[in-house]
């Protein structure tokens, strides 16, 4: 339900890790978004422009939705 509250524990969990990686390019991929519906996936959309402050994409790999997106993006952030 509070998705900055996640995002920070798992940037604390990052940095007690290996804080080098603060330094990476970040991106959140929402899976199994083949389970929600067009009303959820926009309010989550909302939610997460409100909240986090780096992109994302709803992806599902059992449908095959945004997984080449979410290459072809992963690409351009290790190669830009």
């Amino acid at each position: 339900p509070d998705i900055r509250k996640q995002y920070d524990i798992l940037l604390d969990e990052l940095r007690r890790y290996n804080p080098e990686m603060l330094d990476k390019d970040r991106i959140i991929a929402i899976s199994k978004s083949d389970m929600l519906d067009d009303e959820l996936k926009a309010e989550l959309k909302e939610l997460l422009d409100n909240e986090l402050p780096i992109p994302y994409l709803f992806i599902s790999s059992v449908a095959q939705q945004g997984i080449t997106q979410l290459k072809d993006t992963l690409w351009k952030m290790l190669n830009g």
